[in-house]
């Protein structure tokens, strides 16, 4: 009630009120704004908190004071502006991660934020003291070792884990309390054991869903809830983050107890589907009348469970399986009809695509199945009844005789070399320095010791010294790709020093024709053209190959020729070449060389020396050519064996050379022990 007059009534308004003129002349006392009453009498405090219904919005609560109000966010959340603020000033409140705090649960445990809280969990092989799966750390818990991580590994603590679960779900006798607590259970980190135990649990829930047969007649939609609920459950105990958990199984045990669930998927999904009464009309031909229950599930990730790289039991596998490493490269599905002795299954075809893409020029793919007895439930991969229809490069197309769980089984053609990199690598490292040790002897004993001084031992010098500058820039410079100009150079000097030493290789062989057919040459203008050829092919091959391909020379992993567009042969091409022209020399050698002597006994010096001649030369000719023979065998079909064959032989092939060309050369053992016949050390071994 509003009091107007004509006398000044302001001195009686109350303390929380106004005076305020009206209508021009008239004053009158109004409470303040947060104020309820009659201006003069009494002015209450107006509670917008209990007057008003959610006045601060959510996520925040109302604090009353004299004559106004403010809001605070609730516990868990943040302001936007400042800490107590009004409605509609553009302040919100949210979200404070507490997770991202540091450890905030504690060690070996996960955070968990929501809205306005958060909550913890333990790591696998982990469990909390509070004895409930999820935790606050406010209230004392925290997470200890979980004495069951190894119990899959002991059949009694197993068993023990496995009765302990069935008692516990025994309380649980409708389908979806029960399908709804293992999925319950089951939706956290597991453990091994935990695994093998829900498994087992679900294999019996087969009397529990005939059990409700009942409840799903009368209820047709309990079945969609009850192969939901299903549904969920092996979708956690087969999801990527339990991989963890199957792999630490024993295979034996990890084959068994993944049979067992696909059993139970299938079983399971053909009971329920016996029970649903959904009618489909299609035109087909029949011959007979009837229901039928048709059951299809895609698994996305237990091919990695289901490893058939180690299982003995693969129908087949010498047939299609090289040395690459033999994997699932698709999705498992699974298909069955009820009743199955009713349908004959000649021609079912399907297409799955696959995982990774393939090579189709390398990689072998093979429609398979997950073959099992329902008695033993013990797994294994099989081919026969399916047949492949077509592939491509990402999906191949199957037809089989029968209807079970289906995957596509891929074999590499090229070998996975992953977990051979550290060995190949201490190989190759190992390799490379015993042949620059024994390059650089090699290198001195042709320099230095003028007794064996000639034109073969000139060719051997500079082939060792071509090789010792391709390996020193191998084993220095090979990995160094992060810079591209720097891995080109690296690249190209290898590929000039390697095609060196294989030019004086051939240099070799045709010094040997000379020597054999009697040529009789001037020995320098020899020797220049030697070098002409020698250095000046290997250049003119480099300066062709970097003007036609230069963005070729150096790879993302190598410092060395790249095999797209097959650039690789511009080495392998000259350097085959190479070797089968030294090869028909040395049939025309080994020709003239017997035929000459069924005529006429040679000389015996004549004969020693092209001996030890074509005995060099066919060792250079065996260390190089074996060496990238077994490279060429690796670029066209890479595999394990080829990968090991190749790093050895180039490796060791200085090492090679200097037991053939030194260590078991007469003249040089004798130049040897007169270099060191006066030292005592070296007298006793070189006696």
């Amino acid at each position: 009630m509003d009091i107007y007059c004509l006398s000044d009534i302001c001195g009686s308004c109350h303390k929380y009120a106004t005076c305020q003129t009206m209508n021009g002349s008239q004053k009158a006392c109004f409470c303040n704004l947060g104020f309820t009453g009659d201006g003069t009498g009494f002015c209450e405090d107006d509670d917008e908190c209990q007057n008003a219904t959610n006045i601060c919005g959510d996520r925040s609560q109302c604090y009353n004071m004299v004559g106004s109000f403010y809001c605070i966010c609730d516990s868990g959340y943040r302001s936007t502006g400042l800490p107590k603020f009004q409605p509609n000033d553009g302040t919100e409140c949210t979200d404070i991660d507490e997770c991202k705090s540091g450890q905030i649960c504690g060690p070996n445990s996960h955070c968990h934020n929501k809205n306005g809280s958060f909550y913890c969990s333990c790591q696998r092989d982990y469990t909390p003291t509070s004895g409930t799966k999820h935790f606050h750390p406010d209230k004392g818990a925290s997470c200890k070792e979980n004495p069951q991580k190894f119990c899959h590994n002991n059949m009694g603590c197993m068993t023990q884990a496995v009765n302990k679960t069935l008692e516990n779900m025994s309380n649980f006798t409708e389908p979806q309390s029960f399908l709804k607590e293992i999925a319950k259970q089951t939706s956290g980190e597991l453990t091994s054991v935990e695994v093998i135990a829900y498994v087992e649990a679900l294999s019996r829930s087969a009397s529990t869903l005939a059990a409700g047969k009942k409840d799903f007649t009368v209820k047709p939609s309990a079945i969609n809830s009850t192969l939901s609920k299903l549904v969920q459950a092996v979708n956690n105990l087969v999801e990527k983050d339990e991989l963890v958990a199957w792999s630490r199984m024993k295979e034996e045990r990890r084959e068994h107890t993944i049979t067992k669930l696909l059993h139970v998927v299938e079983e399971g999904a053909l009971s329920l589907g016996s029970n649903c009464r959904t009618s489909t009309e299609i035109d087909v031909r029949a011959t007979e009348m009837g229901s039928v229950s048709v059951v299809f599930v895609r698994y996305d990730s237990i091919s990695d469970i289901l490893k058939p790289s180690s299982d003995p039991g693969v129908t087949d596998y010498s047939r299609y399986a090289g040395t690459g490493e033999i994997n699932v490269n698709s999705q498992v599905i699974a298909a069955a009809v009820k009743p199955a002795d009713v349908y004959q299954l000649d021609h079912v075809t399907f297409t799955l695509r696959h995982k990774e893409p393939i090579d189709t020029t390398a990689d072998v793919t093979k429609c398979a199945f997950w073959e099992y007895e329902a008695d033993s439930l013990q797994g294994r991969w099989a081919t026969h009844g399916c047949k492949t229809v077509s592939v491509s490069s990402n999906a191949t197309t199957c037809t089989c005789n029968h209807l079970t769980h289906f995957a596509i089984l891929m074999s590499s053609g090229r070998a996975n070399l992953v977990a051979h990199h550290t060995i190949l690598t201490r190989i190759t490292q190992l390799g490379m320095i015993i042949s620059l040790i024994c390059l650089f002897l090699c290198i001195f004993t042709f320099w230095f010791f003028s007794e064996i001084q000639s034109t073969r031992t000139t060719i051997h010098k500079n082939l060792c010294c071509s090789l010792f500058m391709a390996e020193f820039i191998f084993l220095v410079g090979i990995n160094m790709n992060t810079h591209k100009l720097f891995c080109s150079v690296i690249a190209g000097l290898l590929h000039y020093f390697f095609l060196a030493a294989f030019a004086w290789m051939c240099i070799e062989g045709i010094h040997l024709y000379l020597i054999v057919v009697g040529v009789i040459y001037n020995k320098g203008f020899l020797h220049r053209n030697f070098y002409i050829f020698g250095y000046g092919s290997p250049a003119v091959v480099v300066a062709i190959s970097a003007t036609l391909g230069s963005k070729y020379y150096g790879t993302d992993r190598v410092c060395w020729l790249s095999t797209e567009n097959h650039f690789i042969w511009s080495f392998i091409g000259p350097a085959c070449l190479i070797i089968l022209v030294n090869l028909l020399a040395f049939g025309v050698i080994i020709y003239k060389v017997y035929r000459h002597t069924a005529v006429k006994k040679p000389e015996i010096s004549h004969y020693e020396n092209i001996r030890s001649c074509a005995r060099g030369a066919f060792a250079l000719l065996f260390v190089l050519g074996a060496t990238w023979t077994f490279g060429v065998l690796h670029i066209l079909h890479e595999t394990t064996l080829t990968a090991y064959l190749f790093t050895i032989t180039n490796a060791f092939q200085g090492m090679f050379i200097f037991i053939f060309l030194c260590v078991l050369s007469r003249k040089i053992q004798e130049e040897y022990y007169r270099l060191f016949k006066n030292v005592p050390c070296c007298f006793e071994c070189l006696r």
